[in-house]
């Protein structure tokens, strides 16, 4: 039985000599790998290599088959054909560094529309926007809401932020509790809009050490959660 759903690819690996291994995150069926066999080799078939770049949204009709871990697509369709996400130097980097964190925290092969939406919808965003400097700190951190670790938010007049309970305190509480300007800037981020981010007065060093401190929040509630690679290119980027 065939299955046509929305995705968005997010990594791809080169599987003997012209094979490629995509993983993508679906809407009706979470995350599934698919074996697009010839893709590096052949011109003149259906998919070529370029369909598979980081984060692009596709639709797909592919055969899933419960005791297969790698699938197979019979059809694609790009369903947003990016203008500036995969040519612009900062958001190719930036795409990189998103698509590899969804990597790590997208794991489950189940249906979630609407984590689904939030990324496409963003990502659509960020395509077509020129204010994007901010974006990935206001995605990491909305991103939250979906893996149930969103910052408890009622208590935000308080004077630090535990990243470890992932509460505003009264007191410093532990080593991983944060205030001053990283915790001005942490309030800045919460509830803000894409289009609201470019608002954000935050210098070069303070945006590095806010999308530190975003990983390590990541780190404290997501087992096995590692720094991205593709980071030390971000923060080379931005200089």
């Amino acid at each position: 039985m065939l299955d046509t759903t929305k995705a968005i690819v997010l990594s791809k690996i080169k599987y003997k000599d012209y094979d490629l291994i995509v993983t993508c995150f679906t809407k009706q069926f979470g995350i599934k790998s698919y074996l697009i066999k010839g893709v590096l080799k052949s011109k003149k078939g259906k998919f070529k290599a370029a369909h598979f770049q980081p984060l692009s949204l596709l639709s797909i009709e592919a055969e899933h088959k419960t005791n297969r871990t790698l699938h197979y697509l019979k059809d694609i369709e790009v369903k947003h054909l990016y203008t500036s996400l995969h040519s612009n130097v900062v958001k190719s980097s930036i795409v990189m560094f998103i698509a590899e964190v969804l990597t790590k925290v997208l794991i489950e092969e189940e249906q979630n529309e609407a984590l689904y939406n939030f990324i496409e919808t963003a990502l659509i965003w960020f395509d077509e926007t020129e204010n994007y400097t901010n974006f990935h700190l206001t995605f990491l951190i909305e991103l939250t809401k979906y893996l149930g670790f969103y910052p408890k938010i009622d208590d935000n007049d308080k004077p630090y932020f535990n990243l470890e309970s992932g509460n505003f305190e009264i007191t410093k509480n532990g080593n991983f509790s944060i205030f001053g300007k990283q915790l001005i800037i942490l309030k800045e981020l919460l509830g803000t809009k894409f289009d609201e981010n470019i608002k954000l007065d935050i210098s070069l060093n303070e945006k590095r050490e806010i999308i530190t401190m975003i990983l390590l929040y990541f780190k404290l509630h997501l087992e096995n959660f590692k720094t991205p690679k593709s980071l030390t290119v971000l923060n080379q980027v931005y200089q």
